[in-house]
């Protein structure tokens, strides 16, 4: 009752021009993605403080013409200027309740269903070469054996599963987080889930520390970043999220430093990125001059230390995609607005070089190789059709691969000499899969599974001796190739499986994959 009294005090302040054909027009349009009460759901929030600085005018853009790299439609075809208008006006109308997510609200959300103990798996497949399947189609989640590749369990998941799900160290435990701030830890031994939160209004994604006892959730709304204990999802401590100067943000996604032993926060609206300890015996912060450096002789007050201190690393402009060299020393860091990326030395807490990459790099999706006796990363970029490498030691821009298309997706084997990509935003080229030699950047080969049907994100077995690739589509696939000789094994029926994660794979950090 209380979530139905909030939803109608959101509508009735829609600004009174735009009653009732607004009012209409977001219901009808907007809310099955956004929620009808413009707290978010398979897309984000659409209220003032959510939408950062994308403006009126952006807004109207988006409505207009959709938004790349999301799925987010253009409506261009189908409503007339005026309401376009009209929309970007009432989702910048502030609710006549401000919507917050209190710690009280978090933890009156926890349910716990403690699993049965067991000493051994419910199952005789291997526990570590387990693929965990995504069904974004009709929101569930599949156990794939990755011997086999038959189906072991499945079970419905939240709505709107997002940002890959995350393991604890020994693989025994798996988290997912959805848009709308759930949280579940799912026991893979046991096949059960053991406790849900909900952690905030509209979320990004998850992380988990190096040790597996902290989960990090980013969230959007409120503009917070919570951490919780993996063993029963209670909470540890919650950061408001704000520059030094006091300007909130929203936390575009958290992720593990395992070399740091620490989490890496990008934040959406603030030129900061935020480390944050892991290690209950992490050294002192330091947020203002310090005197002196010499060993034992330090001159100033510590901000925080120990577990959960936090640490501000002060950039030029805000960055939210990262990809992390395999030391974690070293962040490549990119934003939609803009055609380059950005190398910051986590070490020394400052941006070291600038490569000019146009067309929207996916870092995100970037792996890494090593290509004549040099570490070289690769990156996809969604709104052109290439892949470009870059050297790691230099941070030089070595070569671009051309491809079918804008891609999304790219994954490798630390055992296979070459890496898949999709053209995922191509309409002409979604249906293909490239495959390029690792070595010699070339293309060798073009798979098309699934003729007309959009086809992307590979994930490779334990041993890297298997590629299995998505169909995805509400009628889709798994499809398992052979990584050596590019032919097709088996093909497993799913409902748009939007992505697959081997546990292996992901608990040993596999420079083939993202993390």
């Amino acid at each position: 009752m209380k979530r139905l009294a909030f939803s109608l005090a959101l509508l009735a302040a829609s600004p009174a021009f735009a009653e009732p054909d607004a009012n209409a027009l977001y219901l009808s349009k907007c809310s099955a993605c956004h929620g009808t009460d413009r707290l978010g759901g398979l897309g984000p929030a659409l209220l003032p403080d959510n939408l950062g600085k994308l403006g009126k005018a952006g807004a109207e853009a988006t409505i207009r013409n959709g938004r790349a790299a999301t799925q987010m439609p253009a409506f261009k075809d189908e409503i007339d200027e005026d309401s376009v208008k009209a929309l970007a006006a009432y989702v910048y109308a502030p609710p006549a309740v401000s919507p917050h997510w209190s710690q009280q609200d978090i933890e009156a959300s926890r349910i716990l269903t403690p699993a049965p103990a067991a000493d051994k798996p419910a199952f005789s497949a291997d526990p570590l070469n387990l693929f965990v399947v995504v069904e974004g189609g009709d929101h569930h989640v599949s156990i794939l054996d990755g011997d086999r590749f038959e189906p072991i369990f499945r079970f419905k998941s939240r709505y709107a599963l997002h940002g890959g799900p995350k393991f604890t160290p020994d693989g025994r435990y798996v988290f997912f987080s959805s848009r709308d701030g759930w949280v579940t830890k799912f026991d893979l031994w046991t096949l059960q889930v053991t406790a849900e939160i909900r952690a905030g209004i509209n979320a990004r994604n998850i992380a988990i520390s190096k040790d597996g006892k902290h989960i990090a959730v980013a969230n959007y709304l409120p503009n917070t970043l919570v951490i919780l204990s993996a063993d029963d999802l209670r909470v540890e401590k919650i950061f408001d999220v704000a520059d030094r100067n006091k300007h909130a943000s929203r936390v575009s996604a958290v992720y593990q430093a395992p070399a740091r032993d620490s989490f890496i926060a990008a934040l959406k609206d603030a030129p900061e990125i935020w480390e944050i300890a892991t290690n209950p015996d992490a050294p002192p912060v330091y947020a203002g001059l310090v005197h002196s450096n010499e060993k034992s002789m330090t001159e100033a007050l510590p901000s925080s230390q120990g577990l959960f201190a936090l640490r501000r690393i002060e950039i030029g402009e805000p960055l939210d995609d990262f990809f992390f060299d395999p030391s974690y020393r070293h962040l490549l860091g990119a934003n939609r607005d803009g055609a380059k990326a950005v190398v910051v030395n986590l070490d020394v807490g400052h941006e070291i070089a600038t490569i000019p990459l146009p067309g929207m790099p996916h870092l995100g999706s970037g792996i890494s190789w090593m290509r004549d006796g040099r570490r070289v990363m690769a990156t996809p970029h969604l709104n052109e059709a290439r892949i470009s490498v870059i050297d790691t030691t230099d941070w030089s821009l070595v070569g671009e691969i051309p491809t079918a298309g804008p891609g999304f997706f790219m994954r490798s084997h630390e055992n296979s000499p070459y890496a898949w990509t999709d053209s995922f935003l191509s309409p002409e080229h979604k249906d293909e899969i490239q495959i390029i030699d690792k070595q010699s950047l070339k293309v060798v080969r073009t798979l098309r599974p699934a003729p007309g049907k959009t086809t992307a994100h590979v994930e490779f077995d334990r041993s890297g001796k298997h590629a299995l690739v998505s169909v995805w589509e509400m009628d889709g696939a798994l499809i398992v190739f052979d990584a050596e000789t590019f032919q097709e094994i088996k093909r497993i029926p799913m409902s748009k499986p939007v992505g697959k994660y081997n546990v292996y794979n992901k608990i040993t950090f596999s420079e083939g994959t993202s993390h």
